[in-house]
């Protein structure tokens, strides 16, 4: 499980890094993202007559002067983003037993997002959702955030049957939020709860951890066991692993299309995966302009 102290290699590398919201947002403060209100930015667009009842500080007063027409001078307003990042805790995301690879490279993950995003000057919450309740930080720009949040990670150890959804359903739509999880549990209710809040007005990224011992599995025999239903056992063996890797693909890809069709952007991030890198990859301005990044 990694420390608070543990970060410090990867918040360095992700220094100058940016994540642009997906879609231009209504936002209560002056931010990086492209916002749907029209204001007195300077980033202009264009101008338009001035009728009654606007505001008369967005005159373009030095044209009024020169032509004595009296236009507005409209511009996209910049706005902050709400970021919550919702990580699974339940027992399987402790997968391998010996490294907790998933649930360590969910915290990684997520420490970076949140550092980027708060980088730019965006509210950062946590939501841990661990089997006997639901940890949360509330989204704060303040200094400490990122510290609070790993020493909150720290303390958290996967077991049980967690569930996003609760937590999910409760969450503003005016927020970006991002689900890390391995989606071995309530596919059906996660994804329908997820539309809600998209359709709602959420940009909600689906970010699936995956420990690349799922990927590949050990050669000989091995006895798979359901962390979250411990009487569930299956043996897999040479001749029913390429079976299983068949399986698992066709599963991954059918989640990836179920979340890209609710609106969501779905990424696939192995456990193994350098985390600079994936934290990359999910931030890209690519990935920002792609709904189904």
């Amino acid at each position: 499980m990694p420390a608070a102290g543990s970060y410090g290699s990867l918040l360095d590398a992700l220094r100058g890094v940016t994540w642009p919201a997906r879609r231009t947002i209504r936002g209560p403060a002056a931010g990086t993202h492209r916002s749907r209100q029209r204001g007195i930015s300077p980033e202009f667009t264009e101008y338009r007559p001035y009728r009654q009842g606007d505001d008369p500080r967005r005159l373009d007063w030095k044209l009024l002067a020169r032509t004595d027409r009296a236009f507005l001078r409209i511009t996209n307003d910049r706005a902050t983003l709400g970021t919550i990042l919702m990580l699974d805790a339940s027992a399987s995301m402790a997968f391998p037993i010996a490294t907790q690879g998933k649930w360590t490279q969910a915290c990684r993950v997520a420490i970076g997002l949140a550092a980027v995003a708060h980088s730019s000057g965006d509210p950062v919450g946590v939501l841990v959702a661990g089997d006997k309740d639901v940890a949360q930080l509330p989204p704060r720009t303040r200094r400490g955030v990122i510290g609070e949040a790993a020493r909150m990670f720290e303390s958290t150890t996967p077991a049980g049957n967690a569930s996003l959804v609760p937590g999910l359903a409760l969450l503003r739509p005016t927020q970006r939020i991002v689900l890390l999880s391995d989606f071995l549990a309530d596919d059906d209710a996660l994804l329908r709860t997820a539309r809600e809040r998209i359709t709602a007005g959420a940009d909600v990224l689906a970010i699936h951890i995956v420990a690349r011992e799922e990927l590949e599995p050990a050669r000989g025999s091995i006895i798979a066991q359901d962390p979250e239903q411990q009487e569930l056992k299956r043996s897999l063996v040479d001749d029913t692993r390429e079976g299983y890797r068949e399986a698992f693909a066709t599963w991954r890809a059918e989640l990836a299309r179920g979340w890209r069709a609710a609106g969501a952007a779905y990424f696939e991030v192995p456990a193994d995966e350098a985390t600079d890198h994936a934290v990359r990859r999910i931030a890209s301005p690519s990935a920002a302009q792609a709904r189904g990044a």
